[in-house]
């Protein structure tokens, strides 16, 4: 049975002092609450990935339970090492217990001018350190119009992800998100993301199986917030999401944890 899964992508927001301050309230938040098998990931920035791993198995290690969120980075070079000033490696993530990685944003590929190629290397670096990827696919609102949002998003799997064999791509949770839903405000109504999710799935049981693809957490992001969250996780092939802007705030953030 796949996972529900809810990740807060942070960006580049909140100082050392908010961050923690967001982290622990997002901790005694969950305290208190029934997750209902549902995965929690907190995606700080880099200066924040130890503070996060500390206090989530402190706080396991008090009560002696699992953690109650895991951990993620919001990317990875894809060399193993080497003079590439102010990247982090895959081996950095996973001595920092890191078990998640966002790979392939919308906001990498426009700024940074990452190619399906790149995040095919990213991926594999990932998994040679034991770190899932979170991957990122979607349509600028150009293409959607063009109804070629299919395509684009066929393409981004494609060459960035089935490359892996099952094994390897069992590890991998896709994100789809599309760009012009992205801090718009404007989220897909349910009835589109679902269509997607599902061609999605599609595209991983033709390529896999339909075991590997009943088992692959599909999340929507892309506006999604307390308020649509409910109805966008009610849709048969949504798994959940991969949440901006609201998971900066811990109640807004618990909501939607608590929308399945």
């Amino acid at each position: 049975m796949r996972k529900k899964i809810v990740a807060g992508n942070w960006k580049m927001n909140k100082n050392f002092g908010e961050a923690e301050e967001l982290i622990v309230g997002i901790a005694d938040e969950l305290d208190g609450i029934d997750l209902n098998d549902t995965e929690v990931i907190i995606c700080p920035p880099y200066l924040f990935l130890e503070m996060a791993t500390d206090i989530t198995s402190d706080e396991s290690d008090e009560e002696g339970e699992p953690a109650k969120f895991s951990v993620g980075a919001q990317n990875i070079n894809d060399h193993e090492s080497g003079a590439y000033t102010g990247e982090i490696s895959g081996a950095m993530l996973e001595s920092m217990q890191v078990e998640y990685c966002i790979i392939g944003h919308s906001e990498r590929r426009k700024y940074f001018h990452e190619s399906h190629e790149m995040l095919a290397g990213k991926v594999d670096m990932a998994l040679t350190h034991s770190i899932r990827p979170i991957f990122c696919c979607g349509e600028v609102l150009a293409e959607r119009e063009a109804g070629k949002h299919k395509e684009v998003v066929k393409q981004q799997l494609e060459e960035s992800l089935f490359h892996l064999n099952a094994t390897e791509f069992s590890s991998v949770v896709i994100a789809y998100e599309p760009v012009w839903a992205i801090g718009t405000g404007v989220n897909a109504s349910p009835e589109q993301a679902q269509e997607m999710h599902a061609y999605i799935r599609g595209l991983v049981k033709s390529t896999y199986s339909q075991k590997v693809a009943g088992e692959t957490s599909i999340l929507y992001g892309g506006s999604c917030n307390s308020k649509n969250a409910k109805e966008l996780f009610s849709q048969l092939d949504v798994d959940g999401g991969l949440i901006g802007g609201a998971s900066l705030d811990a109640a807004e953030f618990i909501k939607i944890i608590q929308s399945f």
